[in-house]
């Protein structure tokens, strides 16, 4: 027997719009999976700083849909995260232990050249809804 998960769009203006053809986020089953954030607020400017403060930015973002969706940062399961320039992750590794201070989630972390919009960080997460 063949069964389909339905598949949910998850939208709020408290993250900046999407600004291609892919959603916000998309609840499937248990699973929340976030499209990748860069540093822009919800009216779509780039957050002015450093690795810092774009760092900031783009896990308030997560944290905004993932509202959205019912969830939070402590339901995530996975995050990657893409730099414009490896040597920003001892700073970024610093803010993003804020965020996640205990069992934080699996994650991947690369290198990416051309960041959109000249980003210094582009990060998507996968999160479990309680239930």
């Amino acid at each position: 027997m063949k069964t389909s998960m339905r598949k949910v769009v998850i939208n709020t203006d408290q993250a900046p719009a999407p600004s291609g053809a892919y959603t916000q986020a998309l609840t499937a089953g248990p699973f929340v999976f976030v499209s990748g954030q860069i540093p822009l607020d919800a009216q779509g400017r780039m957050a002015p700083g450093d690795i810092l403060d774009q760092t900031v930015q783009v896990i308030n973002n997560i944290k905004a849909i993932l509202n959205a969706a019912d969830c939070s940062l402590k339901d995530v399961v996975k995050v990657t995260v893409f730099l414009a320039d490896l040597a920003d992750f001892p700073e970024f590794n610093r803010v993003y232990a804020e965020f996640f201070p205990t069992h934080p989630p699996a994650r991947t972390t690369i290198q990416a050249a051309g960041l959109p919009r000249g980003a210094a960080i582009e990060m998507d997460a996968i999160a479990v809804k309680k239930g």
